[in-house]
């Protein structure tokens, strides 16, 4: 048997399986034994055994601020991280992960950097939305120069169509920038217009959106061209069409307007009117001025085989567009023809009366 105390001359007698259940309670309440802990800082108390057991003068540490409890420090000691059994300390700048740790021999040993690959194309525009007749800036920048390749600028409407297409020089600085008028037929639907460009190949490649109003024009006026018994269809933003006459010096249409902002004019010509061929037969690019200023932002919309569209932006205070071809219908228009006719009628009738003969000499 073994005796552990005597309170108020009571022997009280705890067998072994005694003390191992006192054990089991201990440690179910959070308390853990520490046995030999030199560093315990909480109150001990002492259970002395017989001569009879194995654990003669061993001493139970339990400590307040033990492993098991509810305190914030760890291990016992404040901001430690000392381990109260084995007395480890852990060693201050540990190194890093390894999956953070570059292998290249110039940054070995050091964190890796987080970077993004630079951009092959960039490309933006000056604002985020836009409103019928504004002027749009489009730019950006290439990270590779490619001599004279220019680069591809495809403008798309919010169902997909094709709005507009144009190819753009690069500067050797290998930045670009272009600009052109919202509005007009192929503008009227709002939404998201996307912007993509290419230079080279699909690899150099980006892609912007803005929003757009959409464009309000009216289904289309006509009006007749001086000079001429044909007539010309047209829309125009921010304006209105004063005239149009044909000139047949410079084989062109003179379009006369009244700008109220920066806008569009939208006109239908007919090629019995106006038209631009090359040598060949096929069709040419025409050639427009604004106020006797080469205007490069014009667009063709639209080419049938009787008639064909041309798109032209202008700025507030523009009064005159000038749309020069290589054929005008004019030259040989209703007046030269009655001329004409009258000349031969005329000849025809002296040949009757005086028996004039055109006979070749031999």
């Amino acid at each position: 048997m073994l005796i552990y105390e005597k309170t108020n001359s009571t022997v009280v007698k705890i067998s072994a399986k005694g003390l191992l259940l006192l054990g089991i309670l201990i440690s179910a309440a959070g308390v853990a034994p520490v046995f030999a802990a030199s560093n315990s800082t909480g109150t001990n108390s002492t259970m002395n055994m017989g001569s009879n057991s194995t654990m003669t003068n061993s001493t139970m540490s339990v400590g307040s601020n033990s492993s098991m409890s509810t305190s914030s420090k760890l291990y016992g000691g404040t901001n430690s991280l000392s381990h109260p059994i084995y007395n480890y300390t852990a060693p201050a700048n540990l190194p890093p992960p390894s999956y953070m740790i570059t292998n290249e021999s110039s940054n070995s040993g050091k964190m890796a950097a987080s970077s993004l690959p630079t951009p092959v194309v960039t490309i933006t525009t000056d604002k985020s939305s836009y409103n019928d007749g504004d002027k749009i800036m489009i730019s950006g920048s290439t990270k590779d120069y490619l001599g004279d390749t220019p680069l591809t600028l495809i403008l798309r409407n919010p169902v997909g169509n094709v709005v507009t297409i144009s190819q753009i020089p690069i500067g050797t600085n290998q930045t670009f920038s272009t600009s052109l008028t919202a509005g007009g037929a192929l503008w009227q639907a709002a939404g998201a217009y996307s912007a993509y460009v290419q230079y080279g190949g699909p690899d150099r490649s980006a892609t912007t959106t803005f929003q757009f109003s959409g464009s309000h024009i009216s289904p289309g006026n006509t009006i007749p061209v001086d000079g001429t018994n044909m007539t010309v269809t047209y829309s125009i933003t921010n304006g209105k069409v004063l005239d149009i006459k044909a000139d047949t010096n410079s084989k062109s249409l003179i379009v006369s307007i009244q700008t109220s902002g920066d806008g569009a004019l939208t006109i239908n010509m007919p090629r019995a009117l106006i038209d631009a061929k090359k040598t060949d037969g096929s069709d040419d690019q025409f050639f427009v001025l604004n106020d006797g200023q080469e205007n490069d932002q014009f667009q063709e919309t639209g080419n049938t085989a009787t008639a064909r569209t041309l798109q032209i932006p202008f700025t507030d205070g523009t009064s005159q567009i000038e749309i020069i071809g290589t054929i005008v219908v004019p030259e040989f228009g209703p007046i030269a023809v009655v001329v004409l006719a009258i000349a031969i009628i005329s000849i025809i009738a002296i040949s009757t009366k005086t028996g004039l003969r055109f006979t070749p000499r031999v």
